[in-house]
């Protein structure tokens, strides 16, 4: 690979069509869209300022480097990138890629981020913003800390674990979706989704896990947690008590109470419902 080191470089499109390169200790400053169009490029301390860094691009790996502010809607239409211990702090950074891995990544601004990709990895992600992950497919988490409203909007075939996530309306429109040991506080949690399994989970939501098709709790804790599973299908086991159900469709719930469960027989079939207590 070619190395160029220890660069400022200003110009609009600096590196454009470039691969096969290192890129250390480079500042890309002031000028748009350096590595448009580019491949098999390594970036190792490398700084971003200016606006569209890395767009059209493949085979993109960065590592301990920093994308600032201005460098807003980075890392678009790209395949196969890898972004390792390093700071994203500009908006809509990542969009319509295919193959996205990021381990031990800070995204203190991460509006409406990693929207619109496939085959996408997290690793020790620690992110601040709304909308994180919409409408994204085939998704791996090991490692969140998420503090932002509307996360994981229209997303299939999702595994998380180890998380911690306040926010609220998460995981609409959602379907295949598996939360491993984790924590998440929000309202309105998981509405008109699919096949919803919650695993070793503390939840907290008012009025969650309704409109759901096949939703799943094993061993979950409910905080606070109250007009829930409103015309939901339901396999829940509960650890504790629930403060409100309200009109499941059919299933069954077996926790140790519920404070106040409203089973209307205009609005549903109360027969499908099965509530064990105790």
């Amino acid at each position: 690979m070619t190395e160029i080191k220890q660069k400022l470089l200003t110009e609009e499109r600096a590196l454009y069509r470039s691969s096969g390169l290192c890129v250390k200790d480079v500042i890309f400053d002031e000028g748009e869209s350096p590595l448009k169009h580019s491949s098999n490029i390594e970036l190792d301390h490398a700084i971003f300022r200016g606006k569209y860094p890395v767009w059209y691009s493949s085979d993109i790996d960065m590592h301990d480097s920093t994308v600032f502010e201005t460098g807003r809607a980075g890392f678009w239409y790209t395949d196969r990138l890898s972004i390792r211990d390093s700071i994203i702090a500009a908006p809509k950074c990542i969009r319509r890629c295919r193959g996205v891995s990021l381990e031990n990544v800070s995204i203190p601004m991460a509006a409406e981020t990693i929207w619109e990709c496939r085959d996408v990895k997290l690793k020790n992600v620690t992110a601040n913003g709304d909308y994180l992950c919409m409408n994204c497919h085939n998704i791996e988490i090991d490692g969140l800390d998420l503090t932002g409203k509307y996360c994981f909007d229209g997303v299939s075939d999702v595994e998380i674990s180890n998380a911690r996530m306040i926010g609220r309306d998460a995981f609409w429109n959602s379907e295949n979706v598996t939360v491993r040991d984790s924590f998440i506080s929000g309202a309105y949690i998981g509405w008109n989704s699919r096949n919803m399994t919650f695993i070793n989970c503390t939840l907290e939501s008012l009025q969650g896990f309704c409109y759901i098709d096949d939703l799943v709790m094993k061993n979950c804790t409910l905080l606070n947690t109250t007009l829930a599973f409103e015309y939901s299908t339901v396999d829940l086991e509960i650890n504790g008590s629930v403060d409100s159900v309200i009109n499941p469709i059919s299933g069954s719930i077996r926790c140790e109470s519920i404070g106040q469960l409203t089973l209307d027989p205009d609005r549903v079939d109360v027969t499908q419902t099965k509530i064990i207590t105790g």
